[in-house]
C-alpha cells in the first residue's frame, strides 16, 4: 500500500497552538460522536490529532487532561451502561514504513520474538457497538462511548441485520462489531426520511448514528452488523469452545451462530504468518474497498493468537496487539460554489455542483452528480454550502449532503430552470428526472452525432458541421433517415462534392451491417451504454424479441434491475417509430451467433458455453477486462470491438478488474487496472497472446 501523503502530521508551534489544536479535535469529536454530522472530515481529523500527538511525545509534562489522545473516542461519548471490558479503539498507521515499525514495537513486548501469526481484516466505517445474548437471546446493544460506558440501544433490537434476536445455538456470550449501512440501505433509509418530511442523512455514518439512537419513530430503518470480536473469557460466556480460539476461527464461529461478519465477502478475515503476505492483503483490501457494499476506510492488523493479544497486552486507550492502516480518504468536505444544468441527447435535464477544488482519494473533484432536482430537494442543499463529497475507485463523484452544523447563514437557495437549458421549451416535472418536453427533439443533433459515433454505427466521415446542416434543411428528424439520403440530397450541403458524397453514402451503408449490440447502441434508450447493448443483444439475439421482451425480461440481462428494465421497455415503445424506419431501410437487426438459450449470457450451471458446431469457445464464462493500448492484431480495435470479440469467444467484457475477473488484456500504458490485476493474482495476457486465443474470430 502506497503511503498516504495526506495525511502527514502538521507541527504544532507551541503550547497555545497545541491547547488550541485539542480544542479543534474535541469539537470535531463531539460532532462525530454525538450527532454523527462531522464538522471536517476523516483526513484533515487524523492529520490534527497527529500533531497532538507528535507535540505530546515532545512535552509529555505538558499533556492536556482533555487531550483526544488520551482517552476512547476522545472522551465525548458516555453512557449509563457499564462495560464489563472496556471497548478500545485502535491505534493508526498511513504507510507500509509506519505499519513495519509498529510490528517492532509488538515483538519487542513479546520479548523478541515474532507474532505467531497475523489476522487481517477491513476496518469498518460505522458505529462500534456490543450486544449482549444470554441462553441465545438478544437482551441488550450498548454502544462504546467512552470505553469504559455506553448508551443502551436494546429498542434498535430487530431492526439490525446480522444481530440475530436468537443465536443458532443457546449460549451466553458478548459480541463485538459495528453498525453500519449498506448503499442500498442508505438509499432506502433516505426515501423513508423524505416520505416522512424529514431531513435527509448526509452520509452513511450520520444515518447509522441517528437511526440507532432513535427511539420513537414512526419507521424503522434497517441497517448492518459485523462482527469483529467477543468476550471469550469463562466468566463472560457459556461456550467453552470459544476460549483461547484465534481470532480468525473466532469470526469464523461467530458466523456460524448466526451473526454477520465479512466472512462471505472478498475482504474476509484471514491468517497470514509473514509481513509481506499482511502488506499485499492491506493493499488488497484497499482495492476491492470501492466494490464493497459497506463502507471502510482502512484495514486491521492483529496478532491472531490469544497468547499473543495478552502478553502484548493494552494501553489506556488502544491495545498493543492490533492496529488500524488508514486508507486515503473517499469523503472529504468542501463548499459547493453554483449548480449547473446540463441536457442530455434524450432530454433529461441534469444538475451538476461545482465545488472548491477537492483531493478525493487522490483525485481533484471539482465537478460532481447532483441527479436529479428531487435528490436536491431531499437533501436540502444551497449554495455556499460544506458539503460531503464520495468517490471510491473509479466511481463518479457525488454529493453525499450539507453538513447543516457548519452554515453561517449566507447560504443561498439554489435556483431551478423553470425552462430548458438548452432550447428554452417547458420542462416535463412528472417524474423525478426533469425532461424537456421536446425530448429527443431538443438533443437532436447530439443524439445522431451519438449514434454515428465510433462505439456505436461507426459512420466515418459524418461529422457535426454535416449534421448540422442535415438537420438545418429537414432532410432528416433522427439517425435513421441518414439510411434514406440520396446523392443529389448531399449536394445541397456546403462544400459537399460528389466524391464526398459517394463516400458519404458509401459509409452509411456499411453502417446497414453493424451487429445488433451496434444499432441497439445507437439507439440511446437510457440507462444503456455500449457494454449494456452488448449484453442485451447477446440476450435476446434480434431487435424484435427485444422489443417484445417485457420488464421481467429484461431484468435477466445482467445489470438491469427492477428500476432500469421498465425506463427500457417505455423508451423502446417511445422511439418505436425511429425503430420501424431502421427496419424499412434495410438496417441489420440481428446479433451474429446469436444462441437462443440460458448459455447466451455465461456459461450455465453445470454446463459450458459453445459454439454453433458445439465446441467450447476459447473465453468461454470468462470475465474479461482489456486495458492500455492494444497492439499486433488488434491494434485498430476499439473498445466496442474488443468487447464484441470478447462475447463473440463466449466472455464477458468488464471495465473494471474486480476478486471476480478471470483474465486481463494488459497493453501499453495499462496503469492502475494491470496494478490491482497483480495484486489479486488474476492472469495477465497481452493483446498478442488474446489474439492468438480469438485467431478464429479475425479472420
Amino acid at each position: 500500500m502506497k503511503e498516504n501523503s495526506t495525511v502527514p502530521a502538521a507541527v504544532l508551534a507551541d503550547e497555545d497552538a497545541y491547547l488550541q489544536a485539542v480544542a479543534q479535535a474535541r469539537t470535531a469529536a463531539e460532532a462525530y460522536y454525538g450527532s454523527g454530522e462531522p464538522s471536517m472530515d476523516d483526513e484533515t481529523y487524523d492529520r490534527l490529532l497527529r500533531a497532538i500527538i507528535a507535540w505530546e511525545d515532545e512535552h509529555p509534562d505538558l499533556v492536556a487532561a482533555d487531550s483526544p489522545s488520551q482517552q476512547v473516542a476522545a472522551g465525548v461519548a458516555t453512557g449509563e451502561v457499564e462495560h464489563t471490558v472496556r471497548m478500545l479503539s485502535l491505534g493508526n498507521v498511513f504507510s507500509d514504513p509506519e505499519l513495519k515499525a509498529w510490528t517492532v514495537s509488538l515483538e519487542r513486548r513479546l520479548g523478541g520474538r515474532t507474532v505467531t501469526a497475523w489476522a487481517v481484516e477491513p476496518k469498518f466505517d460505522g458505529v462500534a457497538l456490543a450486544a449482549r445474548y444470554c441462553k441465545g437471546r438478544l437482551v441488550q446493544l450498548v454502544t462504546r462511548g467512552d470505553g469504559t460506558t455506553g448508551e443502551d440501544m436494546s429498542h434498535a433490537i430487530g431492526d439490525i441485520v446480522g444481530l440475530p434476536t436468537t443465536l443458532t445455538e443457546p449460549i451466553t456470550v458478548e459480541v463485538r462489531g459495528e453498525v453500519l449501512m449498506t448503499q442500498a440501505q442508505f438509499v432506502a433509509a433516505n426515501e423513508l426520511r423524505a416520505a416522512h418530511e424529514a431531513p435527509v442523512f448526509a452520509n452513511r455514518r450520520n444515518a447509522s448514528s441517528g437511526s440507532l439512537r432513535a427511539k420513537d419513530r414512526a419507521y424503522h430503518i434497517e441497517q448492518t452488523f459485523l462482527a469483529y470480536a467477543a468476550l471469550t473469557g469463562p466468566e463472560h460466556t457459556s461456550d467453552p469452545t470459544l476460549e483461547n480460539l484465534p481470532h480468525t476461527r473466532l469470526i469464523a464461529r461467530l458466523a456460524d451462530l448466526g451473526l454477520g461478519t465479512t466472512i462471505d465477502t472478498p475482504v474476509a478475515t484471514r491468517s497470514y504468518t509473514t509481513l509481506e503476505q499482511v502488506l499485499a492483503r492491506v493493499q488488497e483490501i484497499g482495492t476491492l474497498r470501492a466494490e464493497l457494499d459497506f463502507e471502510i476506510d482502512g484495514a486491521v492488523i492483529k496478532a491472531d493468537e490469544p497468547a499473543d493479544q495478552v502478553q502484548a497486552g493494552t494501553g489506556s486507550r488502544t491495545p498493543h496487539w492490533a492496529i488500524a492502516f488508514k486508507f486515503p480518504a473517499a469523503q472529504k468536505i468542501t463548499v459547493l460554489r453554483a449548480v449547473e444544468w446540463g441536457v442530455g441527447r434524450t432530454g433529461v435535464i441534469a444538475p451538476r455542483a461545482v465545488l472548491d477544488p477537492v483531493n478525493v482519494a487522490g483525485t481533484t473533484i471539482t465537478y460532481a452528480t447532483l441527479h436529479n432536482p428531487a435528490d436536491i430537494t431531499r437533501r436540502g442543499l444551497l449554495l455556499g454550502d460544506r458539503v460531503i463529497v464520495c468517490r471510491a475507485g473509479e466511481v463518479i463523484p457525488r454529493v453525499e449532503g450539507a453538513v447543516t452544523t457548519l452554515r453561517t447563514g449566507d447560504e443561498q437557495p439554489i435556483a431551478f430552470p423553470q425552462v430548458c437549458p438548452r432550447c428554452g421549451a417547458d420542462i416535463d416535472r412528472t417524474q423525478e428526472r426533469w425532461r424537456c418536453v421536446r425530448g429527443r427533439a431538443c438533443g437532436q443533433i447530439e443524439a445522431i452525432r451519438y449514434a454515428v459515433a465510433r462505439d456505436a454505427l461507426d459512420v466515418d466521415g459524418l461529422g457535426e458541421k454535416i449534421i448540422v446542416q442535415l438537420v438545418d434543411k429537414g432532410l432528416i428528424e433522427d439517425f435513421a433517415d441518414l439510411f434514406t439520403l440520396t446523392c443529389d440530397q448531399l449536394l445541397t450541403l456546403d462544400r459537399m462534392g460528389a466524391k464526398s458524397a459517394d463516400n458519404l453514402l458509401t459509409a452509411i451503408d456499411t453502417a446497414k451491417s453493424k451487429p445488433l449490440n451496434r444499432v441497439f447502441c445507437a439507439l440511446g434508450i437510457l440507462g444503456t451504454g455500449r457494454s449494456m447493448s452488448l449484453r442485451i443483444a447477446k440476450q435476446f439475439g434480434s431487435m424484435q424479441a427485444v422489443r417484445d421482451a417485457d420488464a421481467a425480461a429484461l431484468e435477466q440481462v445482467d445489470g438491469i434491475g427492477s428500476e432500469k428494465a421498465p425506463v427500457i421497455v417505455a423508451e423502446l415503445a417511445e422511439i418505436a417509430p425511429m425503430i420501424d424506419k431502421l427496419v424499412a431501410a434495410g438496417v441489420n437487426m440481428t446479433q451474429p451467433g446469436f444462441v437462443p438459450s440460458a448459455a447466451s449470457d455465461g456459461v450455465p450451471e453445470g454446463g459450458v458455453e459453445s459454439g454453433e458446431a458445439g465446441e467450447r469457445l476459447p473465453l468461454a464464462g470468462m470475465t474479461v477486462v482489456v486495458t492500455g493500448a492494444m497492439s499486433g492484431p488488434l491494434a485498430e480495435h476499439s473498445r466496442t470491438e474488443m468487447n464484441e470479440l470478447i462475447a463473440q469467444a463466449g466472455g464477458r467484457a468488464s471495465s473494471s478488474v474486480s476478486a471476480r475477473t478471470h483474465l486481463v488484456v494488459a497493453g501499453e500504458n495499462a496503469g492502475s487496472k494491470l496494478d490491482k490485476a497483480r495484486t489479486l493474482g488474476i492472469k495477465i495476457i497481452t493483446p498478442e497472446e488474446l489474439a492468438e486465443r480469438l485467431a478464429t474470430y479475425l479472420t
